[in-house]
């Protein structure tokens, strides 16, 4: 009976074990701690630039290919880094939380879910997806570089949004005329580096 019982065990174990390393299908949970996400915004005069953080996400495999997946942004955790002076960087940040920017206090989180992933070359893929910032919705592509391991995925990407698509209006020269070299442009840049892991 020992005897019988252990070639079972031994039976179950690899199967668990085969299981659990080709175990590529599936969802994979995004690690917030281990998500680097900076941004870059230009105007007629210079630029400013920070971070801001992941409140969570997922990624979906076939096994071999990212397949789906979505991720939220704390808006609450935007921050600046080009601003040395505290109270100046204060005020900057506050205005970009406001009404006139991102409505922080009523839109806490910004969402991008993915609809469609079209292998390149190599690594790279193109993503489209719906993002959603401020409660309005929009469909956006980007390129990116999808490494996958069976157990992980890390997603690299420069995605470029068009902020008077969700009305933030401030400084726009679409909304706004004669500004002159107070534009602010419309386009600002996100460099998004995550990982997800089964």
């Amino acid at each position: 009976m020992f005897k019988t019982n252990s070639i079972i065990a031994l039976a179950l174990s690899a199967f668990i074990g085969g299981t659990a390393v080709a175990a590529g299908p599936g969802t994979f949970k995004v690690n917030p701690a281990k998500a680097n996400l900076k941004w870059v915004a230009t105007k007629v005069t210079g630029k400013h630039e920070g971070t801001v953080k992941l409140a969570s996400g997922s990624l979906m495999s076939d096994g071999k290919n990212l397949t789906g997946g979505s991720f939220d942004i704390d808006m609450n955790s935007i921050a600046c880094t080009d601003i040395e002076d505290k109270e100046t960087n204060g005020k900057f940040i506050g205005h970009l939380k406001s009404d006139d920017f991102f409505s922080v206090d009523k839109h806490k989180t910004a969402r991008f879910i993915i609809g469609k992933v079209t292998p390149k070359s190599g690594n790279e893929v193109e993503i489209s997806g719906k993002m959603t910032i401020k409660g309005i919705t929009k469909d956006i592509t980007f390129p990116a570089t999808v490494t996958h391991t069976g157990k992980s995925i890390n997603a690299k990407a420069k995605i470029t949004i068009d902020r008077s698509e969700y009305d933030v209006r401030f400084g726009s020269g679409k909304f706004f005329a004669d500004l002159g070299d107070k534009i602010i442009h419309d386009d600002f840049i996100i460099d998004l580096d995550m990982e997800a892991g089964a």
